[in-house]
């Protein structure tokens, strides 16, 4: 890490002068680059040598770029985001791209190039399986979420993590656009015409609402372990040996199933928008996600425990349990908000023709709604996917 004088929005020329200036490339190399962000927030940079070595500069703006100047964001993402991956490299590094350089001024990351990789949220939308996804994910939240809790970290130490990711501003925008807004008729909401019957459903079910307020509780108040904070199919880039997760700005410590919960809503919202016979692929990744997330987390409870209760019968399966019941609630918010707040998902939106989207978003709020309510009688992936299987369109 290196502090400039003063923060200025990159451009392609100047990103390729900061580069060479870095030394990230050879001094007589010969340079292109391209802003390649299609992100909410960033800027992002993709600068190649004349033999197609590349790497990327990701860039924060002062102000969500979706919207412009009119929403302000603090740069300080960029470090969280930054100390994050290099946070979750410690123990998964090879489910996270390189970090070649850092800048708290700037808020830039100069970081690997995953270009040869696919976004695993385009790829699930052109039906390619991504047969390691699920196995790959179980590990990297297994290993990362154990390694940054109390289970194995001095509590003195894990304070001080919690301090070092403390992440207000993007904490608000998931508190206020994930948990609260998609339940009320606010105007930041946004969803067809035809979907304002299920939303007014959802809005005056005052049993559900109760449940999802349970949930906020819990992304407010439980900084149990440092999570991703926005693991979706658009953070992760994949192909069929390789896995890597990027884009964790939205980090702090939070509740262990927050991002099991995410990754699994997801892929339901993907199964959803795909024909019967091409769905039970993702819902095995959910299981096998889950699978190797218990596996790795429980070998590490053996392993590497220094909590004193590690040893007592009972409390890892306790701990399992509620990480699973977490998730399953997170997991039922994340589908509703992606069908009728304000940020959708392709897999959704991209269905054709209307009638049969508008038929496939009514089910993702019903699924939505069920896990949500039901989190608590819902024990394994498997009855995840009955959910989802018997889920019927209004």
């Amino acid at each position: 890490m290196s502090n400039y004088q003063s923060y200025e929005p990159l451009t392609e020329s100047a990103a390729v002068t900061l580069a060479l200036r870095l030394g990230l490339f050879e001094e007589k190399s010969v340079l292109s680059c391209t802003e390649i962000g299609d992100g909410n927030l960033n800027l992002v940079f993709r600068i190649t040598d004349q033999s197609n070595n590349g790497l990327i500069i990701k860039q924060a703006l002062p102000y969500a770029k979706v919207i412009g100047e009119s929403w302000p964001l603090t740069l300080d993402r960029a470090r969280i985001e930054s100390s994050a991956m290099l946070k979750q490299a410690e123990t998964a590094g090879e489910y996270v791209p390189k970090i070649y350089y850092s800048d708290e001024t700037l808020a830039i990351t100069a970081m690997e190039d995953l270009s040869h990789l696919q976004i695993a949220r385009a790829g699930l939308i052109e039906g390619k399986d991504f047969p390691l996804l699920g196995r790959h994910i179980g590990e990297f939240l297994g290993k990362t979420l154990f390694y940054s809790s109390d289970f194995a970290l001095n509590p003195q130490t894990k304070k001080q993590l919690v301090k070092q990711f403390s992440n207000p501003e993007l904490c608000k925008i998931t508190e206020d656009f994930v948990f609260t807004d998609p339940f009320f008729d606010v105007e930041s909401n946004s969803f067809e015409d035809e979907l304002r019957p299920a939303a007014e459903a959802i809005w005056n079910d005052t049993k559900l609402k109760l449940e999802v307020a349970k949930l906020k509780h819990k992304f407010l108040t439980e900084a149990e372990t440092l999570v991703h904070g926005d693991l979706h199919t658009g953070s992760i880039f994949a192909d069929d040996e390789t896995t890597k997760v990027i884009d964790p700005e939205f980090a702090y410590y939070g509740p262990t199933g927050f991002d099991y919960g995410h990754f699994t809503a997801n892929l339901l919202m993907n199964a959803i928008s795909r024909e019967e016979a091409k769905q039970q692929v993702l819902l095995d990744h959910i299981e096998t996600a889950w699978t190797v997330f218990a596996g790795e987390f429980s070998k590490a409870w053996e392993k590497d425990g220094l909590e004193v209760y590690t040893g007592i019968d009972g409390y890892l399966s306790f701990i399992l349990e509620k990480t699973f019941e977490d998730a399953v609630g997170f997991a039922g918010v994340e589908i509703i908000r992606r069908t009728i707040g304000l940020a959708h998902v392709a897999d959704l939106d991209l269905i054709e023709p209307h009638d049969r989207k508008i038929e496939a978003k009514i089910r993702a709020l019903e699924l939505g709604k069920k896990l949500v309510k039901h989190r608590s009688s819902i024990k394994t992936p498997a009855q995840i996917a009955d959910y989802f299987k018997q889920v019927p369109v209004r």
